[in-house]
């Protein structure tokens, strides 16, 4: 092998690791040590050989051939120093040529084989990196690279001090032995290729951006709503009378404002126009005795969505109950303490809405509360307010974990309420939850109808929705609609101190049951109409006599709104074909009703009465608004402002009923119909407004 082979070698090859210099270095010193002792041994059996010690004493040449047999680096072992005839042995070439040749192609040999050892010593890390392709890669888990080339570099040992004469003139005797000793390194070998070959161990290592496992998202996006369609138009001259529930609720605006809050437009299904209408108070005029617990505001405008048609306004106010006259409360809160409500704005938000309500409670008021989990506990038996610090106590220990038994918890505060039932007080089961919890064996119509048999004995439900991603709107809905009460949503401490505190008696007191609303419209001056909203609570018209059918409740000081689009005759463009075999007999309106546009009736009871009381009017064009001028606290404002609102639902909804009506258009009528806004109500609204015409725009 030449310099030349070898040059190639060194720079064609990596640079060896650590552990690889310290084998090969091992390895030279190991040959070095077995030449150096078959060398001692040649010269133990030459001086054997010599006939007299004397005779070779005094013949120089075997002198000098003796300490040539103590090997080369002789001088390295710990020897005597006292050698007067040293300096002239080290000078003496008596060696001949061919043994200096012969030597030297030994030494070539050695490091030839060093270099081998450290060659074969990288060719494994070269075969394994080599096999390992991408798909494998992505498929393993991250391990520690092993890299098959070393930042070391390899040091360059120089030994100095060599001399010719210490050069032996044979070392055929160790040959031997570097066999055994080569034999040894290649098992050696042999098994740290195998090692080598193994899986490695899993072990920490900092990944890398790309390698990055992606969390799975949070429960976002997976709230449920009940489907429904937007209300259609309506040929008077096919279907003249139009009947719903009215309906307080306003846990659809809460939820509105949550989902724009953070950035999005809520999905049609959760948008609900009339409750995001009644979630405002409006200052209709309202009775001055409890025996007529509300009076109707109607008024008629022209559509600002279509040119033509017009706006009927039906706004009804409850009475508000005097201080003195408020019933005594019987109150059991049924808590969903379920894993599902561990969340702030879920359980912890809760334990505050309730701590808000207490402060609102008379003393001589009972509080009871019930939770449920994986099954159902009474953690307070009833306990009048004034043992205040009793019930906080009760309200702040408690800790959300396991499954949802909601049917079985319903069934535990029924029992709790007709313990302690008061026909004289207000009784009621307030039901935080977010709505994710199973009814068990028995299925939602056989709890619908427990609800439905508690209040008909007096015993009401109010549903207070908590949380977002996994909210379930549609049984909280049934439940409080059979149960005569309302359905919130609390997404913000504030909400929960509106619905509990500032709101908290048309919460829990209702003033008139059973609430219905039947408009007839004169063929004669509406060709079409359409109710904007309440697809929900519809009734067949026969329902609006019959007292068995359950509606809508209102509490004191509660505002209910309604608007109907009509499209007057003459006036403007219907959307629907007119009939061409209708009896014209049936689009002839009564001698004495030109002038009405349609007749408004009211069906309500008062509590605790069985049989229903009726208010009628007419709607006539005498009761024409317009939004030109606009006084603070007319009509005129809160129509204008409700109809703001009714036309940013439909946006929402994706309405084809409202042409091109713009955000822009819902926020110059907002602005110009807001009023004094005592708590800012309406002035969020504008707010929620714009944030929607952002969203709509990403």
């Amino acid at each position: 092998m030449t310099d030349d082979v070898i040059n190639k070698a060194f720079s064609t090859n990596p640079t060896p690791d650590s552990e690889a210099k310290k084998r090969a270095l091992n390895l030279a010193l190991m040959e070095f040590d077995a030449v150096q002792e078959a060398l001692t041994l040649e010269q133990q059996a030459a001086e054997t050989q010599s006939a007299d010690a004397q005779t070779a004493e005094k013949n120089p040449a075997s002198q000098k051939k003796s300490f040539g047999l103590q090997g080369f680096l002789a001088w390295l072992r710990p020897m005597g120093t006292n050698n007067p005839n040293r300096t002239d042995s080290m000078n003496d070439h008596s060696v001949n040529f061919a043994q200096k040749k012969l030597l030297i192609s030994g030494l070539a040999t050695c490091s030839l084989a060093v270099v081998g050892v450290l060659l074969f010593q990288q060719m494994p890390l070269y075969t394994a990196s080599s096999t390992m392709d991408d798909t494998a890669m992505s498929k393993e888990l991250r391990r520690p690279e092993i890299n098959a080339a070393a930042d070391d570099t390899v040091e360059e040992i120089i030994v100095t001090g060599l001399r010719e004469s210490e050069i032996a003139t044979e070392y055929s005797p160790a040959e031997p032995l570097a066999m055994a000793e080569q034999k040894v390194m290649s098992a050696k070998r042999a098994q740290e290729t195998a090692r080598l070959a193994m899986p490695a161990s899993p072990m920490p290592s900092i990944a890398t951006a790309s390698d990055l496992a992606v969390a799975p998202p949070p429960a976002e996006f997976r709230d449920r709503f009940a489907e429904f369609q937007e209300n259609s138009v309506k040929a008077v001259s096919e279907e003249p009378v139009s009947t719903f529930s009215i309906d307080v609720d306003t846990a659809a605006y809460s939820f509105v404002r949550r989902n724009l809050n953070n950035g999005y437009l809520p999905s049609k299904d959760a948008v609900r126009v009339e409750e995001l209408v009644n979630y405002f108070d409006y200052q209709y005029p309202v009775p001055s005795d409890k025996k007529s617990p509300f009076l109707p505001s109607v008024s008629v405008m022209d559509s600002p969505w279509k040119a033509g048609n017009k706006l009927i306004h039906i706004g009804i106010k409850g009475y508000q109950l005097p201080a003195g006259a408020i019933p005594r409360s019987n109150l059991v809160f049924l808590l969903d303490v379920s894993g599902s409500m561990h969340s702030p704005d879920k359980l912890p938000l809760v334990q505050q809405s309730m701590e808000l309500l207490l402060n609102n409670l008379k003393p001589d008021d009972t509080v009871a509360i019930v939770v449920y989990a994986g099954a159902a506990g009474t953690v307070l038996e009833p306990t009048a307010v004034k043992e205040k610090q009793k019930i906080l106590k009760a309200v702040q220990q408690l800790q959300a974990g396991g499954s949802t038994a909601g049917a079985e918890g319903i069934q535990r505060a029924y029992e709790l309420a007709e313990a302690n039932f008061d026909s004289k007080a207000v009784n009621r089961i307030i039901l935080a939850t977010d709505g994710d919890f199973n009814v068990g064996p028995t299925g939602d119509s056989d709890l619908q109808t427990l609800v439905e048999r508690k209040r008909d004995q007096g015993i009401y439900l109010s549903v207070l929705g908590f949380g977002q991603g996994n909210y379930q709107d549609a049984m909280m809905q049934t439940l409080a609609q059979n149960g005569n009460g309302i359905a919130a949503y609390i997404d913000t401490l504030s909400e929960a101190q509106k619905v509990l505190v500032h709101e908290a008696t048309s919460t829990l007191f209702p003033i008139a049951n059973d609430v219905k609303i039947q408009v007839e419209f004169n063929p004669a001056k509406v060709a079409e109409y359409r109710l904007i909203g309440y697809e929900t609570r519809a009734l067949q018209r026969e329902d609006f006599n019959n007292d068995k059918v359950d509606a809508g409740d209102i509490g004191a000081g509660h505002s209910v709104t309604a608007i109907y689009e009509i499209t007057p005759v003459g006036e403007g463009k219907p959307l629907l074909e007119p009939s061409r075999y209708a009896p014209a007999e049936n689009t002839k309106p009564a001698s004495n009703t030109g002038n009405e546009y349609a007749f408004l009736r009211i069906r309500y009871k008062l509590p605790g009465e069985k049989q229903s009381q009726l208010i009628e009017q007419p709607i006539t064009a005498s009761q024409s608004i317009t939004l030109d001028k606009i006084a603070p606290d007319s009509l005129q404002q809160e129509a204008g402002f409700a109809t703001a609102v009714a036309g940013f639902a439909q946006l929402l909804r994706g309405s084809h009923f409202i042409g091109d009506y713009t955000y822009d258009d819902v926020i110059a009528l907002a602005q110009k119909t807001k009023g004094t806004d005592d708590y800012g109500y309406r002035t969020e609204f504008i707010q929620l407004v714009r944030k929607a015409k952002l969203a709509k725009a990403m």
